[in-house]
């Protein structure tokens, strides 16, 4: 027994059948009884796709995330999900990785799925290659799809985002401010938000008269990011004769490895050393000493992706393309910002 046997059953639309069974309010309660009878009598159980047929809608978002033991995206993953489930939709996560062929099908897995909405969490999606974004511009023209973290215009995409470049360009001054020079950058990734925090780090540098030397902006592969790896970069630099008084990294777990180099080399945090990480995670108050870091607001950006998902479902009129967040400096044992 199916939806269409118990459509055949009754004498009513499939999508009638539907409304009862999702217990839409536009169905007279004669039919609702007759259907809800005919489903007891014949021992049907509805499935999430019956349920969406007539209706247009599977109750259901799909979630691509690359990377789910990445603490950042597995948390906003959380904090996606939680939300979702308050308003009565289920989620789909697929994890992606970093290669665009594997994005491209997975997009391709959740439209065929027939989702409501696609969630994009993170802003390695957005490729410099414009090319390459055509696949998210097409799903667009089926489904809402929603940015965390990233940009791309075009129709029905949204995009929720915190001021990365702002952040480390304030983080950057508060470093120069207070004497500190000779800084040297780590960063992981080249997607929209990584290329937002370096703009900041060097535009800092440029409006207080420091030169941009390339040995001092080092890019970490994303695929390799660790505690121990961050370390033996820094290490490497300092063998090089790089000289700094101040590292800043675009993520936490990178400055937790300048640390441990730190301390290796016998480095008075935050007498020798200034460092400050970001994303604010709990990585920062768990090393020793606790890391100055960046809050780029993380349960905000999810907790208002998803409630401008559901203004897009309500065709509210006056949903904003993009949404900005302004990130906060947790200042901690590693900095002494006497000047900010």
């Amino acid at each position: 027994m199916n939806i269409y046997d118990i459509s055949k059953k009754t004498g009513v639309s499939i999508a009638t059948v539907s409304r009862v069974i999702n217990g839409s309010a536009s169905v007279s309660e004669k039919t609702r009884a007759k259907v809800l009878a005919a489903i007891e009598e014949s021992g049907y159980t509805p499935n999430v796709f019956a349920r969406g047929l007539g209706l247009n809608t599977m109750k259901t978002i799909g979630i691509m995330c690359a990377d789910s033991s990445d603490p950042y995206l597995a948390r906003a993953v959380y904090y996606i999900e939680q939300d979702l489930r308050k308003n009565n939709y289920d989620s789909l996560l697929l994890c992606t990785g970093y290669d665009h062929d594997v994005k491209v099908k997975c997009m391709d897995q959740l439209l065929s799925k027939r989702v409501d909405a696609v969630i994009l969490v993170g802003s390695n999606y957005v490729e410099f290659n414009d090319e390459m974004n055509d696949y998210i511009r097409n799903a667009a023209a089926t489904v809402p799809v929603m940015l965390v973290n990233g940009v791309l215009n075009a129709p029905n995409i949204y995009s929720t985002l915190c001021d990365d470049r702002a952040a480390i360009y304030e983080v950057t001054t508060s470093f120069i401010n207070n004497g500190r020079k000779k800084l040297v950058y780590l960063y992981n990734s080249r997607s929209y938000s990584g290329m937002k925090k370096l703009g900041g780090f060097t535009d800092a540098l440029k409006d207080a008269g420091i030169p941009i030397k390339k040995d001092r902006i080092v890019f970490i592969d994303s695929h390799n990011v660790s505690v121990q790896g961050a370390k033996k970069i820094v290490s490497d630099l300092a063998k090089k004769g790089v000289k700094f008084d101040g590292i800043i990294a675009a993520d936490d777990i990178i400055s937790v490895g300048v640390l441990k180099y730190a301390k290796e080399s016998g480095l008075s945090i935050p007498d020798d050393l200034f460092v400050a990480g970001y994303n604010n995670f709990d990585i920062s108050e768990c090393c020793e000493p606790e890391l100055t870091s960046v809050d780029n607001k993380l349960e905000v950006l999810c907790r208002h992706c998803v409630s401008t998902l559901m203004s897009v479902f309500a065709e509210d009129k006056s949903v904003p393309k993009r949404t900005v967040f302004s990130a906060e400096i947790v200042e901690r044992a590693t900095t002494d910002f006497k000047i900010k």
